[in-house]
């Protein structure tokens, strides 16, 4: 049986993604590569990877594998060549399953082509020479080569695009799945496919998130970036300039813009809205800021993953895993396990270590509490 994989963050979990693997497998083995204590629009997750691996394992995943961190807070592009990477190295992966608004696989594999000629290149220089923002000059751009500029407006189009320009860019062997994502990633109150945008700002999940995760979730600490704002604060207000300058997401001097705001604001919102313009989103910043907190240069943010850390699993995981060290080029390592590569099992360690910081209410993660970590297969129903 093939294995098919899908790239997440689960923050939270919830009924599209129970969808999502029920259709994955009617195909296949599901595979999961999902962000860690950080997601890709530069937050701490609402829940701790572990809680939400399992329930991923409860509700369809046979397999959970963490998404390296500083693939989780890269650009969409970067995020999905990640991941894309990741995949692929396991050797024994077939296909990648990802949602997409419109749903059209043909629209989608065809703007991703077009993304890649030195055409559309020429073409996005020109647009951005006007002024106007990276998310909109592109849209533009493709729109001006024949593309659907739709396809670069909602953020799972974005991604299904970006996914499909990293299988061609790396010359992966993963056949795309594409599936029409009902509801609205930023405001749909559906209870069968939820924003998780909106999930995040509610207190009750029931109906929305399947009774085996929500057991889990109500028992669990939930994250917020609100709740650590003083931690965050003191460590951006304490970096030195050369700090700043080695960010990723700087360039154009917006370093320099960022540190001020850093150095003359009293809140992260604040610092947000001192930096902020139509050329730069929210997000982008977000990220910039969190590389900040956690110490993450922008060389350190595009070097290469050493290894990857398995997060949950079943028994048809298991032989999933047992297939993979066999086949993969990259190092599977179990939680607890030393990392091959110190320099970047450091890294982790500061960031998990940092995450215990953004605990809402509760008792946090402890410190030093991934080499604690222990993965026990779950057993299947």
């Amino acid at each position: 049986m093939k294995n098919i994989g899908v790239i997440c963050e689960y923050n939270p979990f919830h009924n599209g993604h129970t969808k999502q693997l029920t259709m994955m497998k009617e195909q296949g083995n599901t595979v999961c590569l999902m962000s860690g204590s950080y997601v890709q629009r530069g937050e701490p997750a609402l829940l701790d990877k572990y809680v939400r691996a399992r329930a991923a394992v409860f509700c369809g995943a046979d397999l959970v594998l963490e998404l390296p961190l500083t693939y989780a807070l890269r650009s969409a592009e970067g995020f999905a060549a990640g991941g894309v990477e990741i995949l692929s190295a396991l050797g024994c992966v077939n296909a990648l399953c990802f949602g997409s608004e419109t749903g059209d696989a043909e629209a989608v594999w065809s703007a991703a082509e077009t993304l890649l000629t030195e055409e559309f290149s020429v073409k996005l220089r020109s647009v951005l020479a006007s002024g106007v923002s990276f998310p909109a000059a592109r849209q533009n751009a493709l729109e001006q080569l024949g593309g659907d500029g739709c396809l670069l407006e909602q953020p799972n189009d974005i991604l299904a695009v970006e996914y499909c320009k990293a299988i061609l860019q790396q010359n992966s062997p993963l056949r795309p799945m594409v599936l029409h994502r009902d509801g609205s990633y930023h405001d749909s109150a559906d209870r069968e496919n939820p924003s998780a945008t909106v999930l995040r700002e509610r207190e009750s999940w029931e109906g929305f998130i399947p009774a085996a995760a929500l057991e889990l979730f109500s028992a669990s600490v939930k994250y917020r970036i609100s709740a650590g704002e003083r931690a965050y604060l003191a460590i951006l207000r304490a970096l030195p300039e050369r700090a700043f300058e080695a960010l990723p997401f700087g360039t154009e001097g917006l370093w320099r813009k960022v540190m001020n705001a850093c150095r003359t604001e009293a809140t992260l919102e604040g610092i947000l809205a001192a930096a902020k313009s139509k050329r730069y989103t929210r997000t982008r910043l977000m990220r910039m800021l969190l590389c900040a907190f956690l110490g993450i240069s922008e060389d350190t943010l595009r070097s290469k993953a050493p290894y990857v850390r398995v997060l949950a699993l079943n028994e048809t995981g298991q032989r999933i895993l047992h297939t993979a060290r066999r086949t993969s080029s990259i190092p599977i390592i179990n939680a607890g396990q030393t990392p091959p590569d110190s320099a970047y099992a450091e890294l982790e360690r500061r960031a998990a270590d940092l995450y215990g910081l953004f605990a809402d209410r509760g008792t946090p993660m402890p410190p030093n509490s991934e080499a604690r970590a222990r993965v026990i297969p779950i057993k299947e129903r």
